[in-house]
């Protein structure tokens, strides 16, 4: 690995250790073996490398909650089973990947006081939404509307968000991907006009 990697691997490590706040370039130095000019050369600043390195942390645990990447048998895109099924491979990465989850929630938290960081993040956010609708719906991501990304992609990341704060706050009563599941089936079938 070059400077770029052995930073990027740093950065990782000292996030899921000390949080964003914490940690400082001379840590993310220290964990990676390089040096300080080498953070600004390679990402421009230590919040800049920071951010990256928190990207590529939930980029990892995204890429575990397609029940479709490395399985056999998965349900149809777009049905209840699929929305179960991706929930379902959700929650069970948390114990894994509780850490990171818990750095999402120090970052949403920071008010003002990390501007460029809010800015990075939000542009990862949107990407996210693209991510999550292609999960769910089976559409390639180059593919989809942006009406879909927007409606859809905000639904699955404001319910995504949801279910892990239940989970980090108390996983002994933190919603199923059966209750989940069950809510949206009697809320589809209210607005159809069925039976509750």
């Amino acid at each position: 690995m070059g400077h770029r990697e052995d930073l990027l691997e740093g950065a990782k490590r000292c996030l899921l250790e000390k949080g964003f706040l914490r940690t400082t370039a001379r840590d993310v130095v220290r964990e990676s073996g390089t040096n300080l000019a080498s953070i600004g050369y390679h990402y421009g600043s230590k919040d800049a490398l920071l951010v990256q390195a928190y990207i590529s942390l939930i980029e990892g645990v995204g890429e575990r909650f397609d029940p479709g990447a490395g399985v056999e048998t998965h349900q149809p895109p777009g049905s209840l089973e699929r929305f179960r099924e991706v929930f379902a491979g959700i929650i069970a990465t948390v114990p894994e990947s509780r850490a990171i989850w818990l750095l999402s929630f120090e970052l949403m938290f920071q008010d003002e006081r990390l501007q460029e960081v809010r800015k990075l993040l939000a542009e990862a956010q949107r990407e996210g939404r693209a991510g999550l609708a292609s999960m769910f719906t089976g559409v390639p991501e180059a593919d989809l509307a942006p009406e879909a990304v927007e409606a859809e992609g905000r639904l699955y990341q404001t319910l995504l968000n949801g279910l892990m704060v239940q989970w980090l706050f108390d996983p002994d009563t933190a919603t199923t991907a059966d209750q989940l599941t069950e809510g949206l089936r009697r809320v589809i079938a209210g607005v159809d006009g069925g039976t509750r």
